[in-house]
């Protein structure tokens, strides 16, 4: 395309110089000359405004020219101020996790029988609740169950140990499935709001990018590179943002186990969570069971205490997919863990973009850019050419009126 948009360049100053021998002839070669000529001067005038945007053009050093290579740590850090304005906000977040009932897809899971995780969580919950069974005192069975397990559970602090569980689940790797959920659902989130993408950068894009009608193959070009980076990250065990994933992981272990404002954070989300009228309720009938089973518990504790495990994790997640009062609650908790990891740890995932841009040498990013926009520059250059003609053909013929 553009040694299509050259030759018609040359055509028509074959044309110009062909037809300035005619013009005693007839008065028609006076309108094919001025076609010509001004022809030359709107396909020179695109193909100087095509380059200029790229590269300057003839290698001068023209002021305002190699735009976008001159710009582009400008473009790095707007971009990664874009993402974290518009992405990585509470607003936007909490906005994603709205629509998403968590509690009822959990509810599912563990509501259905026969699943091999379901049985590994209940062989795993069946041992803690043993231990838990075990160190109350008896005087506290019976109708103070409720009381007591709630007890228990408010003097507990779980962020120490969801601490630690997310450090030993990161050095056992099994923390990579999360990874790959979070970076799908931020193509998700980039898919939702690519209008808003595009009215960004045809905000901020100058007068000549937006007469010539690149603002929206950058929009394309920008949206198209975001993509390919989070399928990169997909499929690349090594990448360096899922390396900073996994340091941000590491770091909300650390708080977790060390920092006493996300551990008053999780403390707070745990006591609402507790006082919940449902899971009062829950909890009250899981100690009529207990009731039920105690004297079979004591003569067979492995084989009962497991099946009655199986069979209470089965009743709370039939209570997750159908009680919409703990729905709400668990999903309010899901969200503000979200938030605040979107708040806390944004700036650490912006500031990785911002770098890889910066790092970029001027001619990668002049020609990825170039080659994602593609055939459609070559086609300004073309456009120009032809409408320079009409327009000179339009003024030679009110010319010839006066």
């Amino acid at each position: 395309m553009r040694l299509t948009a050259t030759l018609m360049l040359v055509a028509m100053a074959g044309l110009f110089l062909l037809s300035k021998q005619f013009l005693p002839v007839h008065p028609a070669w006076g309108y094919l000359h001025a076609f010509a000529e001004a022809a030359m001067v709107g396909g020179l005038a695109d193909w100087f405004a095509v380059t200029a945007l790229f590269r300057h053009p003839l290698g001068i050093p023209i002021p305002h020219t190699a735009i976008i290579p001159e710009n582009k740590d400008r473009i790095a850090d707007t971009m990664a101020q874009f993402l974290r304005e518009y992405f990585l906000t509470p607003a936007v977040v909490a906005r994603r996790m709205q629509g998403m009932n968590m509690a009822r897809a959990v509810g599912d899971f563990l509501a259905e029988p026969g699943r091999g995780a379901g049985s590994r969580i209940g062989s795993g919950a069946a041992e803690l609740l043993a231990g838990v069974l075990e160190s109350l005192d008896p005087e506290r069975l019976g109708g103070q169950m409720k009381a007591g397990l709630k007890h228990q559970l408010e003097r507990l602090e779980i962020a120490p140990l969801l601490g630690q569980m997310l450090t030993a689940a990161i050095a056992d790797r099994r923390h990579l499935p999360l990874i790959d959920s979070i970076i799908r659902w931020a193509g998700l989130t980039l898919e939702d709001n690519e209008q808003m993408v595009r009215d960004m950068i045809h905000e901020r894009a100058n007068a000549l990018l937006r007469f010539t009608g690149l603002d929206e193959r950058l929009a394309n070009s920008v949206l198209d590179g975001l993509y390919r980076l989070l399928a990169e990250v997909l499929v690349d065990p090594e990448h360096p943002l899922r390396n900073k994933i996994e340091e941000g992981l590491e770091k909300v272990a650390h708080d977790l186990a060390h920092d006493p404002e996300t551990q008053a954070r999780v403390e707070k989300m745990k006591r609402e969570l507790l006082d919940n009228p449902a899971v009062a309720d829950w909890w009250q009938g899981v100690w009529e069971r207990i009731r039920k089973s105690l004297i079979d518990m004591a003569r067979r504790p492995d084989k009962t205490l497991d099946g009655w495990v199986g069979s209470s994790l089965s009743e709370l997640g039939a209570a997750l997919r159908e009680d919409r009062r703990l729905q709400v609650q668990v999903n309010r908790f899901a969200r503000r863990t979200a938030v605040g990891v979107a708040t806390r740890y944004g700036d650490q995932i912006v500031t990785l973009v911002s770098e890889t841009v910066r790092r970029w040498d001027a001619t990668t990013i002049t020609g990825r850019i170039e080659n994602a926009v593609g055939r459609d520059l070559q086609f300004i250059r073309i456009n120009g050419t032809l409408v320079g003609g009409l327009v000179g053909v339009t003024i030679h013929f009110v010319d010839g009126l006066i």
